[in-house]
């Protein structure tokens, strides 16, 4: 047998430290990107949250790289040690997570954020560590088969493509059907099965066989009890949260869907943020919808961005010269969730069901871009700018496509936060509308569960009155309407500069503003 045939062979301990390397990249990165969509979900602004966790993390895995240097007796018998740690603790983060936020007060975020980065920090430092300690392993135990290029080389072939399988299917596949507290505690059960095989396969040199088989099995039980008991976990911590019975909850790959039903009646929350409350949604979308598709007078084409929750359009509806409305909605569960459950497809008036609904989901910014339509009326029903990937939807760029796409007589309303409470960032709203060249007419109406809130009508004319309303509104009415359209001085407006899509500078006023609410 020649030398390179002898080499091409592969002896099945080689293979499994290598399968090792794409289980422990696989792994390593769940960790890394749960801790930053959780970070995201509880604090706000995504891309903050993931670039601070990232950092913090890699900066973490370094420092483990670093200490592996000094890991000079019992090589197994660390490795084997830090899977079980990575495994225990990052497998369990998630849930650590959403317990003590759930079970801290709202004014402990400082106390929050110390248990995210502690945990980063330390599952970073064991993740820095198992690579070096695999490859110090390959190294001893197939010393004939590599050099110190051929090393690397394969290692790190192996540990880029579990990373790639994982960055793939973390958002597509496992937290849609696992959601983020399974899908750390699965994964943490797969570094337990790297202890485990690491320890079968190194069991003659391993001085303490019986306690490291103890410790192992202590680990894979307390990660298959999580497993197991994952929704009752995620239950009470929600419940817990948001003070009331959670009826429906989902994590899609856009955001985290809860629903809650309580004795004054529905809730919806989107990443823990209030959407509406089905006691007073009536006001909140009355004066959303009603003032610019009356002052148009008699619509016919009816654009709607955002309210995948179909209370939007079911005030659309109510005007009986529409013909046809457009939904663009970028989140399917959410309008899948409002069209198809009894109790939620209710509150809309069963609106998404209308055979007068074209339901598009997409992103709004790209599907303005990609289209060319014309609607005499749009209204844009969208979160408020807690990170940059909503900021864009309040950006110069974004309304000089909705300029684009309304009719020359046609009217445009966004919901624009609260004006008392988050004041210069509602006027930011309102110059960056000017900014376009439309006309920004501003307004505000009192939602019990928001307090006061604010709206903008964009156009190319003034606004004016309408003449007549459509009949059954319960808050809305033509005497009323004047009062809407009156800033006191603790609302009136302020100098604000445009919101532009290279800066995004609205993100970080609206986080200032509403930050100073909960300190």
């Amino acid at each position: 047998m020649t030398a390179d045939r002898a080499a091409a062979r592969i002896h099945p301990a080689e293979l499994l430290l290598l399968a090792s390397v794409f289980v422990v990249a696989a792994c390593g990165l769940v960790y890394e990107l749960a801790a930053g969509a959780l970070a995201s979900y509880l604090l706000g602004d995504s891309v903050l949250q993931f670039s601070t966790v990232i950092g913090a993390y890699l900066f973490a895995m370094g420092l483990g790289s670093w200490l592996s240097r000094y890991v000079e007796r019992e090589l197994v018998a660390v490795f084997l040690r830090v899977e079980l740690l990575v495994g225990a603790i990052g497998g369990g983060m998630p849930a650590a997570l959403f317990v003590a936020h759930s079970s801290l007060p709202a004014s402990a975020s400082a106390e929050f954020r110390v248990l995210l980065y502690g945990l980063v920090g330390v599952i970073g430092v064991l993740v820095g560590l198992e690579i070096p300690l695999v490859m110090r392993l390959l190294k001893r135990q197939f010393s004939e088969r590599y050099v110190l290029r051929d090393l690397v080389s394969q290692v790190l072939t192996f540990d880029y493509l579990g990373a790639l399988v994982v960055a793939v299917a973390f958002p597509l596949l496992l937290v849609p059907h696992l959601g983020l507290i399974r899908t750390g505690l699965f994964f943490g059960l797969l570094n337990a099965a790297v202890a485990v095989w690491a320890l079968w396969l190194f069991r003659p040199e391993l001085p303490h066989w019986r306690r490291m088989a103890l410790a192992c099995a202590a680990v894979v039980a307390l990660l298959l009890a999580g497993f197991a008991g994952a929704n009752r976990l995620t239950t009470w911590a929600e419940d817990r949260f948001y003070g009331e019975q959670t009826i429906y909850r989902e994590t899609s790959p856009y955001q985290r869907v809860v629903v809650t039903q309580g004795p004054a009646g529905t809730r919806l929350f989107l990443n823990g943020n209030l959407q509406f409350h089905s006691r007073d949604e009536y006001r909140y979308h009355e004066a959303l919808v009603h003032p610019a598709l009356a002052a148009q007078g008699a619509p016919r084409r009816v654009l709607v961005l955002g309210g995948g929750d179909g209370m939007a359009v079911r005030e659309v509806l109510k005007h009986p010269s529409v013909e046809q409305v457009t939904l663009v909605e970028l989140d399917p569960r959410m309008t899948q969730l409002f069209r198809d459950e009894p109790r939620l497809s209710a509150l809309n008036a069963h609106a998404l069901s209308s055979p007068k609904l074209r339901l598009v989901n997409a992103d709004a910014f790209t599907w303005l871009e990609g289209h060319d339509e014309v609607f005499d009326a749009i209204v844009i029903d969208f979160p408020d700018p807690t990170n940059f990937a909503i900021g864009k939807l309040y950006s110069t760029s974004f309304y000089a496509l909705v300029d684009q796409h309304l009719a020359a007589g046609g009217y445009a309303v966004v919901q624009t936060t609260s004006p008392l409470i988050a004041r210069q960032s509602f006027w930011t709203v309102v110059a960056t509308i000017e900014a376009v060249g439309l006309s920004a007419t501003p307004y505000h109406a009192h939602v019990p569960s928001f307090g006061e809130w604010g709206f903008v009508l964009a156009s190319r004319r003034p606004w004016r009155t309408p003449t007549a309303l459509p009949p059954g509104l319960r808050f809305l009415s033509l005497d009323g309407l004047p009062a809407l359209f009156h800033f006191p001085p603790d609302m009136a407006r302020v100098d604000a500069e445009p919101n532009r899509l290279s800066t995004q500078g609205l993100v970080h006023t609206f986080e200032a503003e509403w930050g100073r609410v909960h300190q």
